[in-house]
């Protein structure tokens, strides 16, 4: 009795390989038919019996399940749901082949090239259709196939979950980003066309010297990109901050200064993190600091100017104002605001103009206090006249002019500068 329980027990092992045997050479012939469907039902059925089936068979079935999902996905059948089941069925054989004979890895591994290729082509479409969070999810797979040298496609697929405004899942792969060290940072082979004068990027250093080689283009060099570190450091900042985690937002800045402290847009970042949380204080001491690194940059100084006169210091904003011009005169928005700031002079002459009396005394004095208000609006005007060179079609520009020149008794002035008003807004 004993030796028949085994004989049948052989038998059905037996019957099971053939099935599988059987179940995958269909899913083969079918995937070489371009049958998709009819390799994913043979798949399928195969899939319940996997787990007793000789390493040959199973090395096989995960082959089989990685190419048929892949090439669902190529034609669109739940596509993002077929590519994470072809990744993870791939992932599964070299995995189980570690162990084993290594028969399908090597090509598993270029069909895997192939599908990052694939994903990345689909995700790239995504975005141009604002479909961000697929693109996302395309971009992260397409970083799993191969997290050492994909590494970048993961930095896209956080860029993809903020434009989706998905921003638990932006967090995460920042996060991964910033535990990886990644800092996306890169050296690019570079040569100009001759014929267009145009500097050109190369894939590789061969290829640059290679067209160098046949004088179709000259100048060769190497230029290393900027890092992204600041970006991801930022952006996780600024997510903190919008979900009310002040606390992981100062720290995540604070992490990346420690690490980096001669990047300037790292402190920036900082900087304009304060001002979201309204500490106006502490900004200004981080633009100072910023200052210091970096003296001849105009908009340092503007943006202190802002804060300064915000804070009510007229005359010290008036300086850092000032400092800006000097090095960048057509400079828009600080011409605007030295414009406003002068102009924010005239209130307290206009309230004691308001409250003189008719005696000759007062009227003496209302004489002496309208020309200092038109001194005031006189000294504006080289600002405001600068605003409209740089952007003619300034409209507070414009306003603030027609008023000052209607007060100042120039009509004609004030009328050319309405008829302008009239031809932007027509």
């Amino acid at each position: 009795m004993k030796k028949q329980v085994l004989v049948a027990s052989a038998l059905l092992i037996t019957a099971f390989s053939f099935a599988q045997k059987n179940e995958l050479k269909e899913a083969d012939k079918a995937l070489s038919g371009g049958d998709v469907t009819g390799a994913k039902a043979a798949i399928e059925a195969a899939s319940p019996l996997i787990a007793n089936a000789d390493d040959k068979y199973k090395a096989q079935f995960y082959f089989l399940k990685g190419k048929t999902y892949f090439d669902m996905a190529q034609k669109g059948m739940e596509a993002i749901n077929s590519f994470k089941t072809s990744q993870e069925a791939f992932d599964q054989l070299i995995e189980f082949e570690k162990s084993t004979k290594q028969k399908y890895t090597e090509e598993a591994k270029q069909v895997m090239a192939q599908m990052a290729g694939a994903l990345v082509n689909s995700a790239v479409a995504d975005n141009e259709k604002k479909e961000y969070s697929d693109a996302a999810q395309k971009l992260n797979m397409a970083y799993l196939l191969d997290k050492e040298n994909n590494v970048d496609y993961l930095y896209y697929a956080a860029s993809s979950a903020v434009n989706g405004s998905d921003y638990d899942t932006a967090l995460d792969y920042y996060g991964q980003l910033k535990d990886l060290g990644y800092t996306g940072v890169s050296t690019q082979y570079v040569a100009t066309n001759v014929e267009t004068g145009e500097e050109e990027v190369f894939s590789s250093k061969q290829q640059r010297d290679l067209m160098v080689k046949a004088k179709s283009h000259k100048d060769p060099a190497e230029k290393v990109t900027e890092s992204r570190l600041p970006e991801i450091v930022k952006n996780i900042a600024l997510i903190y901050t919008q979900k009310g985690d002040t606390e992981k937002a100062i720290e995540a800045i604070k992490d990346a200064r420690a690490a980096n402290p001669e990047d300037i847009n790292l402190l920036l970042t900082e900087a304009n993190l304060y001002i979201k949380l309204d500490d106006k204080v502490k900004f200004q001491t981080l633009m100072e600091e910023a200052i210091q690194k970096d003296p001849n940059n105009s908009s340092l100084y503007y943006n202190l100017g802002v804060i300064t006169a915000e804070q009510g210091d007229a005359a010290k904003a008036k300086e850092y104002y000032e400092k800006s011009l000097a090095l960048d005169p057509d400079n828009e928005n600080t011409n605007l605001n030295m414009a406003s700031l002068i102009l924010a002079g005239e209130q307290d002459i206009v309230d004691q103009m308001n409250n003189l009396g008719t005696s000759s005394a007062d009227n003496k004095k209302y004489d002496e206090l309208k020309k200092k208000r038109e001194d005031i609006h006189r000294s504006s005007i080289p600002y405001l006249t600068k605003v409209l060179e740089v952007n003619p079609e300034n409209p507070d520009a414009i306003r603030t002019l027609m008023n000052i020149y209607r007060g100042l008794g120039d009509s004609a002035k004030y009328k050319e500068l309405q008829s302008r008003l009239d031809a932007i807004q027509q």
